[in-house]
């Protein structure tokens, strides 16, 4: 609807802001100067408790000296009652009594006929309300006392009942004159084959009314008492008042509540929404039957800038959760975005609160995570990425992600953000790289001292050079098992060590959330968190006989196998991976670029194989001679130089 000029000056002019302000602020009577029209309160938008909001009635403007919120009546419900633009309007209008334009006559007719529908569905509400203190409705009212509804919370919610029968709403609004083109253009009634004879739509249910942010009834969700239901919940179609993908289940006071500084909270159903509010929590919505959809997201924002929506905690409330963060990524700027509240052990918010009570609801609000954890979350959730092309197939997961945010300043952060948490996931996997592509500075830890002579031969002392592998990464992991004070210690050479078991990947896992969380972890408990697979471990033969483990074994000594064997393993197998890439990298590198990286890769395998022990060279196994031979020979052959110049087919 447009306004004619100089509408908005002549309703400003007879509004006083102060008496649109004073409904919902509290004036220090001591500070303000009302013969003056001058007025000053705590600011209703930072919630502050000094008086710095400030009033000029005489002009007709508000502003906060802390907050810098400032604007006129109108802006002033817009922001605390998120009204829209027009609303603000019509609501002021009544105030001041003045007559908004004339409407044009097609707009007349429309919202005269959505007019007449919303009092067909008012007294819809009313039948239903008569019918649930029926003695049919007893199985209704048993339900509602199960989950905790009083009197006043059925009277609050206007909860009522639809009776098990097929034109009992039909035959009561026809008796109250309504014409059957109503009560079915209205959702209340269907047909079948006949369609002459029109029944009930809704039928032995529990009824909630849907209302609109103006307070008119414009649709019913009804809840089915039979358990062989076709549906359990069925909501009104679509109508000339209603729309699903449109409203939202208690918009209204919601609004308000958000624009007081609640929190705007998403739940799934209305049984949900009825135990946040309450628990105290105003602001809770609900769609209406379907998935959110775009134009229930736009609705949210305008509420609040970041809504948080509280998943049931089931797989099939994370999946409805990720269907919503996938269609809400688009559309998503600076400053419009989800948060996402992960319920515990399957509870919804209904069954949550009954059980903690709103404190429990609070810390579950209070730990909402942003949407990029949650998809960062599925990502990687149950995978392993152990091989180049599990990780690079991750990369391009997160790029196509990125890729539909629209705003690209927020793209950016994206990015920088998968990027972080990228680098965090594969450090333990990825061996640090020293120098211009080698790996000089595999040996980990500043200040490592020399290893003593006990541990020349290293695997831990053991005697058993060129074991395999996963034997040493065994005796490793045993050991900081039983010298748990050493975590902290060794905390960077452990987040680089790669396992290849899943039962050592585990007990690795311990280790580091042990290391994190203390710095010198209990043994009895870290031992009984570590249960089967310790055991197990525990139980090897090579593990049984390494001397850092039998009883008394000195720390000293202890810390010096540790410092020995990590890095002959860490180097080892970043050794092997640089081959393994610089082989496959022979037709792209250019020549230099190949004699100087496995010039770097020798010299670090040299340095590696020394170990500062006479008699250690068998520190990276037995087939160190032959990786090194085959090392030199590369570099001695420049086979890069002939695979390059091989003549082609034909």
């Amino acid at each position: 609807m447009s306004l004619p000029p100089g509408f908005l000056d002549e309703l400003r002019s007879r509004v006083s802001i102060a008496q649109v302000v004073g409904r919902t602020v509290t004036w220090d009577l001591r500070k303000s100067n009302q013969g003056k029209g001058d007025f000053w309160a705590p600011c209703p938008f930072h919630h502050e408790k000094t008086a710095s909001f400030h009033v000029e009635d005489r002009k007709g403007y508000y502003y906060c000296f802390g907050c810098q919120a400032k604007g006129d009546a109108l802006t002033f419900l817009q922001e605390t009652q998120n009204m829209s633009f027009m609303e603000a309007v019509e609501t002021l209008a009544r105030d001041a009594g003045m007559q908004m334009p004339a409407r044009e006559p097609a707009q007349r007719q429309r919202e005269d006929r959505r007019a007449t529908l919303a009092e067909v569905m008012e007294k819809a509400v009313r039948f239903y309300r008569m019918q649930l203190m029926g003695s049919h409705a007893a199985e209704a009212r048993a339900y509602l006392d199960r989950r905790g509804l009083s009197e006043e919370q059925r009277e609050r919610w206007e909860i009522g009942f639809a009776p098990d029968q097929w034109q009992a709403l039909n035959d009561h609004l026809k008796q109250a004159g309504v014409p059957e083109a109503l009560i079915a253009e209205a959702g209340l009634t269907t047909t079948g084959r006949d369609k002459s004879r029109p029944y009930d739509r809704f039928r032995g249910r529990i009824m909630f009314p849907i209302r609109n942010t103006r307070g008119q009834c414009i649709a019913f969700g009804g809840r089915a008492m039979a358990a062989d239901a076709q549906a359990k919940y069925l909501n009104s179609p679509e109508t000339p008042l209603f729309h699903k993908g449109a409203n939202l289940y208690n918009i209204g006071p919601a609004r308000t509540a958000s624009g007081r500084g609640q929190p705007l909270i998403v739940a799934e159903g209305y049984m949900d929404v009825i135990a946040l509010v309450r628990a105290g929590f105003e602001g809770a919505v609900a769609p209406l039957g379907t998935a959110v959809t775009e134009d229930q997201l736009r609705l949210l924002w305008r509420m609040h800038g970041e809504p948080i929506v509280a998943l049931d905690g089931d797989a099939a409330g994370l999946r409805a959760g990720l269907r919503l963060a996938d269609l809400a990524l688009p559309m998503i700027t600076a400053g419009q975005s989800l948060r996402f509240a992960l319920l515990p052990g399957g509870q919804d918010p209904d069954d949550l609160i009954r059980a903690g009570g709103a404190q429990a609801m609070q810390s579950v609000i209070d730990n909402a995570v942003p949407m990029a954890t949650l998809l960062w979350d599925r990502e990687v959730q149950g995978q392993v990425f152990d091989s180049p092309e599990r990780r690079a197939a991750l990369t391009k997961r997160l790029k196509t992600l990125c890729g539909t945010i629209q705003d690209p300043d927020l793209r950016e952060q994206y990015q920088r953000e998968f990027n972080d948490l990228r680098y965090q996931l594969f450090r333990r996997n990825d061996a640090p790289r020293g120098g211009k592509g080698g790996y000089g500075t595999a040996r980990g830890r500043k200040g490592a001292e020399a290893p003593l002579p006990g541990t020349r031969g290293s695997f831990l002392a053991a005697g058993a050079e060129g074991a395999d592998e996963e034997l040493r990464e065994a005796v490793i992991l045993a050991v900081f098992f039983a010298h748990p004070v050493l975590l902290a210690e060794f905390d960077g050479q452990l987040m680089q060590l790669e396992t290849r078991r899943d039962d050592h990947r585990t007990l690795l896992d311990l280790l580091l959330q042990a290391a994190h969380e203390d710095p010198a972890p209990d043994h009895a408990q870290l031992a009984q968190r570590g249960g089967d697979a310790l055991a197990a471990l525990m139980r090897q033969p090579h593990v049984t006989i390494a001397p850092m483990l039998r009883p008394g074994a000195d720390l000293g000594f202890v810390r010096q196998c540790l410092a020995t064997d990590l890095e002959v393993l860490i180097t080892r197998r970043a050794l092997k991976r640089e081959l393994e890439e610089l082989s496959a990298e022979l037709d792209s590198l250019p020549d230099d670029t190949l004699t100087y990286r496995l010039g770097e890769a020798a010299a670090a395998f040299d340095r590696a194989g020394r170990s500062d022990s006479n008699d250690s060279t068998t520190d990276l196994g037995e087939d160190r001679a032959s990786l090194s031979a085959h090392l030199q020979s590369l570099i001695d052959s420049q086979v890069w130089i002939k695979k390059k110049r091989r003549p082609g087919p034909g």
